[in-house]
């Protein structure tokens, strides 16, 4: 499945015991046209306020009881109008959500400019000031390559098996008051998007140095003084495989 959501009303994509996770609802409509519980496995976990235009998941079904696109309309029809199963199709047996995940393309955005649009609010995060753009793209490029990323990685509660991951590409843009930034990595650790968005916007701001982002970088130690920019201007745009 590919699920698209705005997830300002939701407590991120994984499951717990309120129920109001991405994760959950699914999981609710899908016992509902299979008549049976039903795991429904991620390719990533989004946190709570962050949203998906292409979040990929998958469930392993006992029959194909349904046609994909039936499945489509019958999950739409239980789901709150926030998430939307985009498109369905049966895939190998072979295939996981998550495992066989090859990287993730995020964006940013960010709304530069005195007042907020209403239809910006819970989509973007306000900066009331003009940035740098120069500086952000400056920045922005360090980033790029094969770095252990502990300096810009919350703990979840349980030790990561590697800090080190790539990143593809780092795009600024700015299209009027709408700063985006893009990531294309091969993964992200926990918050890690949301770490790297903070220090680009202090460098932006003149409240940090660019070089301390390399010293960062290279000690591959969390470091004092770290910023996580706000989980409403986040996008999962893609999942690749």
């Amino acid at each position: 499945m590919i699920v698209a959501y705005d997830g300002a009303s939701f407590a991120g994509w994984q499951s717990q015991s309120h129920r109001n996770t991405i994760q959950d609802h699914l999981e609710r409509a899908f016992e509902r046209v299979a008549g049976a519980p039903v795991r429904v496995h991620g390719a990533g976990r989004t946190d709570a306020g962050v949203h998906a235009l292409a979040q990929c998941a998958h469930v392993d079904l006992a029959n194909k009881i349904l046609p994909p696109a039936r499945w489509t309309e019958a999950l739409n029809a239980l789901l709150p109008p926030a998430i939307r199963v985009m498109r369905c199709q049966y895939v190998s047996d072979h295939f996981h959500a998550r495992l066989s995940a090859k990287g993730k393309i995020y964006r940013y955005r960010i709304w530069s400019a005195p007042v907020l649009p209403p239809f910006e609010y819970r989509r973007a995060w306000h900066i009331a000031r003009q940035l740098n753009l120069k500086v952000l793209k400056k920045a922005a490029k360090h980033f790029v390559g094969t770095h252990a990323f502990a300096g810009f990685a919350a703990n979840r509660g349980k030790p990561e098996q590697s800090m080190v991951r790539t990143i593809y590409s780092v795009r600024v843009r700015q299209k009027g008051p709408c700063v985006t930034i893009e990531f294309d990595g091969d993964g992200f650790l926990y918050k890690m998007v949301r770490l790297m968005v903070g220090a680009l916007v202090k460098c932006a701001l003149g409240k940090m140095h660019v070089e301390d982002i390399t010293a960062r970088l290279y000690s591959g130690k969390l470091g004092p003084a770290r910023f996580a920019a706000p989980a409403e201007g986040l996008f999962l745009v893609r999942v690749r495989y």
